[in-house]
């Protein structure tokens, strides 16, 4: 069961950003989302997209971002399992 998605994503500007929140939140598994933004430009936006909860289907999740229009540029961090789980202080501090 995944429990964590941490997800480099580009959307076009036209995307709102609250807009593609709900539209994940509602998602059948997903318990919460932050979408933080990290680059704009003329056309687009890369975004950080997280999402949360007992049992993240990244299929669903992804078909949802093409659906809006959106790409995946890499999945950063899957957490996995029965649990959360955080990166430890060590390894936070070398990214």
């Amino acid at each position: 069961m995944i429990k964590r998605l941490v997800l480099d994503v580009l959307i076009p500007n036209k995307v709102s950003i609250v807009e593609f929140a709900e539209s994940l939140s509602k998602l059948p598994g997903i318990d919460a989302v932050n979408i933080t933004v990290k680059e704009i430009d003329a056309e687009t936006q890369t975004i950080i997209v997280v999402v949360e909860g007992e049992d993240v289907n990244f299929s669903g999740v992804s078909e949802l971002i093409e659906k809006m229009n959106g790409v995946i540029h890499s999945i950063d961090q899957v957490v996995a399992g029965r649990k959360l789980i955080n990166l430890p202080e060590e390894v936070s501090e070398e990214l």
